[in-house]
């Protein structure tokens, strides 16, 4: 999991990258797609075409750092395609990253306890 500083933001672009591009190439997507300073300390995320592909991108005070994540089964859940960026939350972030619904999400149900007699 990523451990994000206080006061972090996540920018999710809306508009698939090509995958193939790496730090430069996703620095500057930063800025053209999501209109951020990549060196902002801000958490940048990128879907690839197909939507089962992503790659985050931040600056960490020393470097960039990139990590991406691939599923075996099924896709990421993406916003609708638009132009621009939309922003997460730390927990929607987390969610998204294990392949869940960060959307919506909805407190399990209490496990059923078995009555003694």
């Amino acid at each position: 999991m990523i451990a994000l500083a206080p006061g972090t933001r996540v920018y999710l672009a809306c508009r698939p990258v090509d995958m193939r591009n790496g730090f430069d190439g996703l620095a500057a997507k930063a800025k053209e797609m999501i209109h951020q300073d990549p060196f902002s300390g801000h958490l940048f995320l990128f879907r690839g075409k197909r939507g089962d592909r992503l790659k985050a991108l931040w600056w960490d005070g020393s470097g960039l750092c990139l990590i991406a994540k691939r599923l075996e089964k099924g896709s990421f859940v993406w916003p609708p395609l638009a132009d621009g960026q939309y922003q997460l939350t730390s927990a929607q972030l987390a969610l998204l990253i294990e392949g869940m619904d960060w959307r919506r999400t909805v407190a399990p149900a209490a496990p059923m306890v078995p009555i003694s007699s």
